[in-house]
């Protein structure tokens, strides 16, 4: 299902995410279970299977990774339950450099300052790799599409990482 066409966006990386609620809570208006409490049991299980649609959709386009794998995957490149690694080298030595930092945190002079300078050189790497997505995804080309779901990759790594760094932060507070 195009969840784009669903919530009446066009196939985009940036969307406006007020818009996409507001429309949200729109959609859920018209196909609630509740409202189709007298009708046959056909008409019932077509609610409930409209409103699991209705909220599938708008989870997936109010993340930006899963925003970007379900562009993806509207044009053929599968990406939500893949173990493909990333094989760029430069991030891997990046992505070895924040693990390291990350480990040594909890020996830092100053933990805190640690985890923030970590926030911060996450929030940048992040910021350039949505940039770039955001040009990718507009192109047609396939080799950018490729390209992009290397990105996402990227993305998802990052994610990752920013949870430990959240998990460390949280055990250092405890």
């Amino acid at each position: 299902m195009n969840y784009f066409e669903l919530f009446k966006f066009s196939p985009a990386f940036d969307i406006d995410t007020a818009l996409l609620a507001e429309r949200y809570r729109e959609l859920q208006r018209a196909v609630h279970p509740d409202k189709f409490a007298n009708d046959t049991d056909q008409q019932k299980l077509l609610s409930v299977q409209r409103t699991a649609q209705v909220n599938d959709g708008f989870q997936t386009l109010k993340d930006p990774i899963r925003r970007a794998e379900h562009m993806l995957s509207l044009r053929g490149i599968e990406l939500s339950h893949e173990t493909t690694t990333v094989k760029d080298t430069g991030f891997l030595m990046q992505q070895m450099e924040w693990r390291e930092a990350l480990e040594d945190i909890r020996d830092s002079a100053d933990p805190q300052a640690s985890i923030d300078e970590l926030y911060q050189s996450f929030a940048q790497y992040r910021a350039q790799l949505t940039q770039q997505l955001t040009q990718l995804l507009t192109s047609e080309q396939a080799e950018d599409a490729l390209l992009a779901a290397d990105q996402v990759r990227k993305l998802k790594f990052m994610a990752k990482l920013h949870d430990e760094l959240t998990r460390v932060e949280d055990a250092l507070l405890d």
